[in-house]
């Protein structure tokens, strides 16, 4: 099965569970929690150096979830996703060299609305 839709299919069994509303944090450490139930392998708030010109700028990102070092996953708990949301996601992907990824937006009443898959 795609790894994409594994991870989506974990997503929707922490907001069966939880609904919207609640913290992005929340989301993260139960979302990790059904990662580990379907035995894939993870790092949470991966360090990201920002490279400019083939030297570190001096500033790192965080992302969210990585997963199985070919998934990376920006969870949001927003009322609605913006263009930036996105535009997140994608530069991840960009500067990790890491082709997938998923926006899931855990404050959508139905899951399956809040999430985009990402390829670069």
């Amino acid at each position: 099965m795609d790894l994409s839709y594994r991870v989506i299919g974990c997503a929707l069994e922490v907001h069966r569970h939880l609904g919207p509303g609640l913290l992005e944090s929340i989301y993260e450490t139960c979302l990790c929690r059904e990662l580990d139930r379907a035995g894939l392998a993870y790092v949470r708030q991966q360090r990201l150096p920002v490279i400019y010109k083939g030297e570190d700028a001096g500033g790192d990102l965080r992302m969210d979830v990585v997963i199985e070092q070919a998934l990376v996953l920006e969870i949001q708990a927003v009322a609605q996703l913006h263009p930036i949301h996105e535009a997140q996601l994608i530069t991840y992907l960009r500067l990790s060299g890491i082709g997938l990824g998923l926006l899931i937006n855990f404050n959508e009443a139905y899951l399956r609305k809040g999430n985009k898959r990402r390829r670069v």
